[in-house]
């Protein structure tokens, strides 16, 4: 015989308890290929690669693979942008780090697993036994709030996901110029050198022969030996820019050998970009600005879990008893539930209360000072850029066709004699400055447009202009 102390409930109703409790744990969830989707929605202007994670030996080969084949020829600006994110272990990381933040803040929408408890209890003439089901009843009413808040953090890891892509393109962008930049500033300088070690040597044997004085052949001598440090310093900016290249690119010494670089810069672009296309550009919803109102939102809705679960816990458990008598074989089962309240009586969670409030506070100034910031360094970046574009154009259109037009005069008057062999040999040689003044400030407009690419994306680079370097000259002859 069979007795209880609680109502049964009935089957429709556990049944659409079940249901209940099954929606309710209704979770946020990650599935990588649309999240590295969505990244590659934002990045498109800059990249149109495809960000993939190599998950298995076979991705891996297949990433081998692409890379080898953009190796076999000389690579370009996009290529490089490609080869990075295809080959570099750094963005693999990178990636990787995302996935597991972006598991761990949807994760905060699960409900913590129920507690599942069993006794048996055994007397002369009693066996006893209980169950239980716990489950925090604070958890279950906060779960609206924490999905709201791992939907939040999943777009917040998403976001900086993308911040960083677009570092690791701008700074492939920026890593590129440089090491063509200063292999073609290298063969220039062995130009310079060169030249300046066939006028010591010329001014050498003519001071042997009585037709140059000491003073003359001196000052020959010393520009040769500038122009042997300037070598030596050209030579080893090549080989540092290579290999920053190859370090952004993620290269191993077998690929790094295969590495082949233009022979130059890319040609300046006719048009300089305006003011009015670089603000219609510029994205209406910029990186920084979103990032910095999700993180305060995010900030908020963690506040407002937390202060709940700051002041008190709550835990709901559901207990089932039965009692048998062990000599004539009868039943008595007792249902019921028990609730757990934590008291607040030693530590009311303020400290922890005003510390999420100042988190907000944080994030909230974080956010207006962000907003005060984008137009003014978009519009830093685009000075930058168009003094950058100016002056190289300068070089192209005024500079270097004056250079030219004045050793072409100086070679006809070399072949009228009215000039010497070291007026001329000054001349190339200043001739090949203009050019390496060119080259510099090519490089400034190029690393200035992958900056200004970024901040229009709203993710701002520091650029420093700077001046265009010269080389030594040396001080008029006298014969």
């Amino acid at each position: 015989m069979n007795t209880c102390t609680a109502p049964v409930l009935p089957t429709r109703w556990r049944c659409g308890l079940l249901i209940l409790l099954g929606l309710l744990s209704g979770c946020a969830n990650v599935d990588l290929t649309t999240h590295l989707d969505q990244v590659d929605g934002q990045i498109k202007a800059l990249s149109p690669a495809k960000l993939t994670l190599a998950r298995t030996a076979d991705e891996q080969a297949e990433r081998a693979r692409l890379a080898q084949a953009l190796l076999q020829s000389p690579i370009t600006q996009q290529d490089a942008v490609r080869l990075a994110l295809i080959n570099s272990p750094s963005l693999q990381a990178l990636l990787a780090q995302n996935w597991a933040d972006t598991t761990r803040a949807a994760q905060m929408s699960r409900l913590p697993n129920p507690v599942f408890g069993f006794e048996r209890m055994v007397s002369v003439s009693e066996l006893e036994l209980g169950r239980s089901l716990a489950i925090g009843l604070l958890d279950l009413l906060m779960l609206p709030k924490r999905h709201q808040l791992a939907q939040q953090r999943i777009e917040q890891s998403r976001l900086q996901l993308v911040g960083h892509v677009i570092d690791q393109i701008t700074m492939t962008h920026q890593a590129w110029v440089r090491a063509v930049a200063a292999q073609e500033t290298l063969h220039y300088a062995r130009q310079i050198h060169t030249s300046a070690e066939a006028g010591a040597e010329l001014a050498r044997r003519m001071q042997a022969a009585g037709n140059f004085n000491r003073l003359s052949r001196l000052r020959e001598h010393a520009f040769y030996a500038d122009a042997a440090t300037r070598l030596a310093r050209a030579q080893h900016q090549a080989t540092a820019s290579r290999e920053a290249l190859i370090r952004q690119l993620g290269l191993d010494d077998q690929q790094a050998e295969l590495l082949q670089l233009p022979a130059r810069l890319p040609s300046l672009p006719e048009q300089a970009m305006d003011t009015q296309t670089a603000s219609a550009q510029a994205s209406r919803q910029r990186l920084d600005v979103q990032l910095a109102k999700l993180t305060w939102e995010a900030t908020a809705s963690a506040q407002g879990v937390n202060t709940v679960s700051s002041w008190t816990d709550i835990e709901l458990e559901a207990r089932r008893q039965t009692k048998m008598d062990r000599h004539d074989g009868k039943q008595e089962i007792t249902r019921g539930y028990e609730v757990t309240v934590r008291l607040p009586i030693f530590d009311w969670g303020g400290l922890r209360r005003d510390g999420w409030r100042a988190d907000t506070l944080a994030a909230a100034n974080q956010l207006e000072a962000t907003l005060r910031q984008a137009a003014s360094s978009l519009r830093e970046q685009y000075s930058a850029y168009r003094t950058a574009y100016d002056l190289a154009r300068h070089y192209r259109e005024e500079i270097i066709p004056l250079r030219k037009a004045i050793s072409e005069e100086n070679l006809l008057r070399y072949n009228g004699m009215l000039i010497g062999v070291f007026e001329l040999l000054a001349d190339a040689r200043e001739q090949i400055d203009s050019v390496i003044g060119a080259i510099d400030a090519q490089q400034q407009f190029w690393l200035a447009d992958a900056a200004l690419q970024a901040s229009l994306l709203g993710r701002p680079t520091a650029l420093q202009l700077d001046a265009p370097s010269s080389a030594p000259r040396p001080a008029n002859n006298e014969h």
